[in-house]
């Protein structure tokens, strides 16, 4: 049985942020990853995906973006291809192809078992990520046979979803982003719309997020924001580019909108009459948004003036679609996703599956959580907040360490 101080699962972004900051306090730690080091973001992402947040925005403790297009949005190879470097820059001790199988707690600590053999750790931090297990609806198993569905971690591109029409479910950031590309591959598209946040890629002359990192939106924290407790809110409506893929542009590409789809019955979809009132609110909380900027802008030089984005107008959606007649060969399933944790033999479940925790430190000695969607600040969310995150979990493992060794560390 292998012994080590701290056992970090998972070697995305998150899992080498917090890598990097156990290097730096000296702490003897090894990190294990299912796959390849960053291997959703290899394996879970379409082909021409793109981050939403700008590359200057991709900062992780001890590196900041220091390329040519800091403006521009990166793919999943180029992102990729930067935590590689970034993890070979401090050696980071990354065991690749080692899932996980059973995580439980044994006396001081707890024992990790995996496919090539066991651990017995001090502290564990799980870093698996937000996206371990898609959101599909339970009616999904009474779709027809003959029409495909996948989920956007399985989709890829157009040419490679069966023919025919294509109906999304959900109208964040995957789903209007898949929605887009199919039709302008001239793909029929429908897509069943619920609750989703609107934004413009620009304003005022700066990126979206310029200015929700000015404006000190992204520190806001889970007490904060009312819907961050439940993990209902929803993702922006961009795409990796200046191209808008909100439900006004969408519409005029000729992509049909209906409301939430509810029910399926004999190949027959139900939809909630609630399109209207869902568009409606996401324009309250797009004006909101603009005004807090607007606000912060008066007290800038040299920024333009810009009217907000006029409210989106949609026509009554239908209530009812049969499958088969309009012609669906596919559903994508944009419902959003959930952590998962099978192997954890930990008693730190809530009912719905996720970890209980206070900022990633849970209620199990020496347990902690990293990269989960709103962990303590909205831009938890992004790569950008695994730093934070990740600094503030190491510092309490160091300050427990202290207490029961009394040896001083410093660092991250």
């Amino acid at each position: 049985m292998n012994v080590v101080d701290t056992m970090v699962i998972g070697a995305g972004h998150a899992g080498l942020a917090v890598s990097r900051c156990l290097t730096d306090r000296g702490i003897e730690h090894v990190v294990l990853e299912r796959g390849r080091l960053a291997e959703r973001w290899r394996s879970a992402r379409w082909d021409s995906f793109r981050l939403l947040t700008p590359n200057w925005l991709t900062r992780l403790p001890g590196r900041v973006y220091d390329g040519p297009d800091p403006d521009g949005f990166m793919g999943s190879a180029e992102l990729v291809g930067q935590l590689e470097a970034y993890a070979a820059g401090f050696a980071a001790p990354v065991l690749d192809r080692t899932p996980v199988t059973d995580v439980r707690p044994e006396a001081d600590g707890y024992q990790v078992r995996t496919d090539t053999g066991g651990w017995r750790a001090s502290n564990v931090v799980i870093a698996t990520g937000y996206h371990s297990r898609a959101l599909v609806p339970p009616f999904a198993a009474a779709l027809p046979a003959d029409i495909a569905q996948v989920t956007p971690a399985g989709y890829r591109s157009p040419e490679r979803l069966p023919a025919g029409a294509v109906l999304v479910v959900g109208a964040s950031a995957s789903g209007v982003q898949i929605a887009d590309e199919l039709a302008r591959a001239g793909r029929e598209v429908i897509v069943a719309v619920g609750a989703h946040t609107r934004l413009p890629r620009r304003y005022r002359g700066r990126d979206m997020f310029w200015w929700l990192d000015r404006t000190g939106s992204l520190d806001r924290t889970r007490a904060e924001v009312p819907d961050a407790r439940t993990d209902r809110e929803p993702s922006l409506q961009l795409t990796g580019d200046d191209r808008a893929v909100d439900l006004a542009a969408l519409r005029d590409r000729g992509v049909r909108l209906a409301g939430r789809f509810v029910d399926l019955h004999g190949g027959v979809a139900r939809f909630a009459d609630d399109l209207t009132d869902t568009v409606a609110a996401a324009d309250i909380r797009m004006r909101r948004v603009l005004s807090t900027i607007d606000r912060y802008a008066g007290g800038l030089s040299g920024v333009p003036n810009e009217d907000p984005p006029r409210p989106v107008t949609v026509p009554r959606g239908p209530s009812r679609l049969d499958l088969g007649r309009a012609g669906i060969g596919a559903v994508v399933w944009a419902t959003g996703s959930r952590p998962s944790y099978p192997w954890l033999a930990v008693p730190v479940l809530d009912t719905a599956g996720r970890l209980r925790h206070r900022r990633g430190v849970t209620e199990a000695p020496g347990l902690y959580a990293v990269g989960l969607r709103f962990q303590h600040r909205r831009r938890s969310t992004l790569i950008d907040g695994a730093g934070e995150d990740a600094a503030f979990l190491v510092d309490h493992i160091v300050t427990q360490r202290q207490a029961t060794t009394g040896r001083q560390t410093v660092g991250c």
